[in-house]
């Protein structure tokens, strides 16, 4: 038995959007179940987001802190953002990401892992990146504005994320997932077999 998601799509009936905003909206399907009963599916259609797990030569882990509204917390993050352009190259967004929220750019990317955030309710694919052989950005420091303005930035062990994800501490999604996916990565076949940057990504298909 092969253990790996594979796509399906059953039969929906009918679709509203009740709901639309500034980057996501909701859509409510009627979906028909497999003893043919219809039911009604409300879920958020987002465009998808990257993340960058950015480890430099102390292996330490770049890490913001930023305030989350709908959680009431201060919660520290990885860099991450919206793919805000239809089909934009996963790893062009995570570039930019990096400069952007840590004025920092990175030589050697890799995809970590891929994974959706929430799949009852949203359909947000999230593609998280091990960036390495990290140096500061030319240039001008990007202008942040509102949540972003509050940004703290930090470097931390990947050993002490791994022990605040595990003791309850830390709870941003991508941050738990990127470090315990390096670990892992570690401990089984290595950095060096994780897949290149621009590896395919059915979730969000892009043009290199």
């Amino acid at each position: 038995m092969t253990i790996k998601d594979t796509p399906e799509e059953w039969e929906i009936r009918a679709t509203t959007t009740p709901f639309v905003g500034n980057k996501t909206s909701v859509r409510t399907d009627d979906l028909v179940m497999p003893g043919g009963a219809v039911v009604h599916r409300d879920y958020q259609v987002h465009p998808g987001s990257v993340a960058v797990l950015a480890l430099d030569e102390e292996d330490r882990v770049l890490v913001i802190r930023q305030y989350r509204h709908p959680v009431r917390q201060k919660l520290w993050e990885i860099p991450a953002g919206l793919l805000d352009i239809p089909g934009e190259n996963p790893l062009h967004a995570a570039q930019r990401e990096l400069y952007e929220e840590a004025h920092v750019k990175a030589e050697d990317w890799r995809v970590l892992t891929d994974v959706y955030t929430t799949p009852g309710g949203c359909d947000e694919a999230i593609r998280i990146f091990l960036a390495r052989d990290l140096s500061e950005a030319e240039g001008q420091r990007f202008e942040v504005e509102d949540e972003e303005a509050d940004m703290e930035h930090a470097r931390v062990s990947v050993d002490d994320l791994v022990r605040g994800v595990l003791a309850g501490e830390l709870h941003n999604n991508c941050l738990a997932v990127g470090v315990l996916s390096l670990v892992a990565a570690r401990h089984g076949d290595g950095i060096d077999a994780l897949r290149p940057a621009e590896a395919p990504w059915p979730a969000r298909p892009f043009e290199s």
